[in-house]
C-alpha cells in the first residue's frame, strides 16, 4: 500500500512539471513578442510602467501596450506587426473601457458580454467587444477608439 502511495504522489508531480513546462513554453512566442513591442515603443515614447500587453489579431496583427509615461499620463501603444508603425494615444483622448460598453448596451442587449479589448483595424484603433446574445450566439461589436464611432458588428455566429 505503502508503494501505492509514493507511486501515485510522484505520477502527479511528474505530471504537475510536465504541465507547468508545456505552459511556459507556449508562453514564449508572446513574451518574445512583448519584449519587441516594447523596444519599438520605447523609441518612440518613454515608457515609465506597462500595465498590459495583448495581441490583437483582426484583419492584421496588431501589439497593443497599455502603460503609464515618464510624465505618469496613461498612455496606449498599437504597433501593427507588418508594418512595425508605433500609433500612441493617451487614454484620457479616447473612449474609456466603460465608454465602449456604453455605446454597446445604447443599441444591443447582450447576454453575456466575454471580453472588451483594444485593437486596430487599417490604422484605426478600436475597442471589440465580444459578447453573447439572447440566444447564445456570439458576437463582435467594434467602436473607434478616437469618436465613438460604430465602425462594424458581427452577428450571430
Amino acid at each position: 500500500m505503502k508503494k501505492w502511495i509514493i507511486f501515485c504522489v510522484l505520477f502527479v508531480l511528474v505530471v504537475i512539471g510536465l504541465l507547468t513546462n508545456v505552459y511556459f513554453k507556449s508562453m514564449n512566442p508572446i513574451n518574445t513578442a512583448e519584449k519587441k513591442a516594447v523596444a519599438l515603443a520605447t523609441k518612440e515614447i518613454s515608457l515609465k510602467e506597462i500595465e498590459d500587453f495583448h495581441i490583437y489579431n483582426g484583419i492584421e496583427t496588431v501589439n497593443v501596450i497599455e502603460g503609464k509615461s515618464t510624465k505618469d499620463e496613461k498612455i496606449i501603444v498599437w504597433i501593427p506587426e507588418k508594418s512595425k508603425q508605433v500609433f500612441v494615444r493617451k487614454a484620457k483622448d479616447g473612449l474609456s473601457r466603460e465608454e465602449a460598453i456604453q455605446k454597446l448596451l445604447q443599441e444591443k442587449n447582450p447576454k453575456k458580454i466575454i471580453s472588451v479589448r483594444l485593437g486596430m483595424e487599417k490604422n484605426i484603433p478600436l475597442w471589440e467587444i465580444y459578447y453573447r446574445s439572447d440566444n447564445n450566439l456570439i458576437n463582435y461589436y467594434y467602436v473607434h477608439f478616437d469618436t465613438g464611432e460604430w465602425l462594424k458588428k458581427i452577428e450571430n455566429l
